[in-house]
């Protein structure tokens, strides 16, 4: 579930404390977001190798747990995305809340068909609560 919504503020300098992201399964994800999360956190993310659809990779890094959900591919696009963003979220072993950048909305995710509506319908459905920047 969303709880709040936050715009114009940057999601790293908010003192959140766990943060999700989207990559993608093929595993390459030196771009957009997941590409600033990798060069300034997690280096090893940039050329991870197939990932399944719907998992969540998980690195702690500095006082910031970063939560990269595998929710697309770059061959096949963003398939069944409101059920498969609630799943990521839902896998996600926390009972405090979870800050997301608006998953889908930059241009890896418009080029590869993201739906944002469905991708915040997914969040929205989720048993997490959800700040969404």
């Amino acid at each position: 579930m969303i709880i709040e919504k936050l715009q114009g503020r940057d999601i790293l300098k908010s003192g959140e404390k766990r943060i999700a992201f989207a990559v993608n399964t093929e595993g390459i994800n030196d771009s957009g977001f997941a590409g600033m999360i990798l060069r300034k956190y997690w280096p090893e993310l940039a050329y991870i190798g197939k990932c399944e659809l719907g998992t969540v990779l998980t690195k702690d890094s500095d006082d910031i747990t970063f939560y990269a959900l595998v929710c697309h591919s770059l061959r096949n696009g963003w398939q069944n995305q409101t059920e498969v963003i609630k799943k990521c979220f839902d896998s996600i072993n926390t009972l405090g809340s979870i800050a997301s950048i608006s998953i889908g909305t930059g241009e890896v995710g418009i080029l590869s068909g993201a739906n944002f509506d469905e991708i915040k319908k997914g969040m929205e459905l989720s048993e997490k609560k959800i700040i969404l920047y």
